[in-house]
Parts: structure tokens; sequence; C-alpha cells
């Protein structure tokens, strides 16, 4: 895959405007702030293909992005709070009719924050991934900010918490200095070729 071709095609806010699913499709899936506009640019070498945003819940939209022959779709962030109802139901909405309709999705990057454990609503969404057989990998955002004595232990608690889920990789990574994303394109790249 040639990540520096990568470009944004389109943002959908409504389940029945998202386009018809021809080519392999590698969604990003995490909580708000998580980072996966961060994420996104940095596995595509670009500063700005993805928009960026101090605000949690910025996402609102499916942003699709054309990578070669694949589609990088990327889901709204999950568990922020300061959503109306409406606006909650619209995104519940909009994500399950994505994963029910019969998309080409090859994998699913699911991002948590090394950091922390995982929260109520990522635990949910290994528990949603499972229960729809969704093949997934989990990147651990900001790895950058553990020490060096942390990074071992962090990735073999992830690694435990997100086996029972089916996930099949759990990789560190930074979008500040790059780590884990070699491995990253990798796995992709492989997804991608066996869609």
């Amino acid at each position: 895959m040639n990540y520096n071709n990568c470009e944004f095609l389109a943002s959908y806010g409504l389940s029945r405007q998202l386009p018809d699913s021809d080519r392999p499709e590698i969604v990003f899936s995490g909580r708000s702030n998580v980072g996966k506009s961060s994420l996104i640019n940095k596995l595509c070498n670009r500063r700005k293909l993805a928009r960026v945003s101090a605000t949690p819940g910025k996402t609102a939209t499916i942003n699709f992005y054309k990578v070669d022959n694949a589609y990088f779709v990327d889901l709204p962030g999950y568990g922020y709070a300061k959503v109306s109802n409406a606006e909650r139901e619209r995104w519940d909405e909009l994500i399950n009719t994505y994963f029910e309709d019969d998309r080409s999705v090859c994998l699913l990057v699911q991002l948590l924050d090394s950091r922390h454990a995982p929260s109520a609503d990522d635990m949910q969404m290994l528990e949603y991934l499972h229960y729809h057989r969704i093949p997934f990998v989990a990147a651990l955002t900001k790895g950058d900010k553990l020490k060096k004595s942390e990074m071992a232990a962090r990735q073999a608690e992830f690694e435990q918490i997100c086996a029972p889920y089916g996930c099949q990789k759990v990789i560190l990574t930074s979008a500040e200095n790059g780590q884990g994303m070699e491995e990253l394109r990798a796995l992709l790249e492989t997804a991608a070729a066996t869609e």
C-alpha cells in the first residue's frame, strides 16, 4: 500500500449516505480523543489528512479515506459525555448500520489509550467486536508518554485483557515518534491483500 497516496474521500453523517463497499475496508475505532485522527495521519505520513481536534467528540461522522485499493474508515469516537441523547443515538445508528451492512471489513484497528485501563465503553466495544466476529487488532496509543520500563508490562497487560475477545495482535504505538507504525502498516497490508 502506498500510504503517501492516501486521500480523504468523504464524511457521512447518516447511514443511508454510506457508499457501496467495493474494496477492502480497514476500520479505526476508539473512544473520543484517543488519537484516531493522529494515528491515521502518522500512518499516511501526512500532518493534516485527518482533522485532529483537542475537543473530544469532534468526529461525528464516518470518514472515508482512499488508500490504493482499500478504504480507511474512521468511525466517530464513542464515550464522550457532553453529547445530546439525540446525537448519541444518531452515532449508534450510524455505527450499527455500518457493521450490519454487508461491508468488506477486512480488519478493525481498536485504539486504546496505553496509559489507562480500558474504560467501560472500551470493554463494551471489545464485546461488540467479539459478538459480531469482526477481526481486530489493538493499537495502544500515546506509547511515547510511557516510561521505557513500563512499555513491555503495559503491552502484556493489554494482551491479557484483549485476548478473550479475539484480538489478533496488540501494538504499542505513538503518533508523535512513529513507534509501532511499521508493524501496524504490515498488518493492514496483509489484511487488505487477503480480502
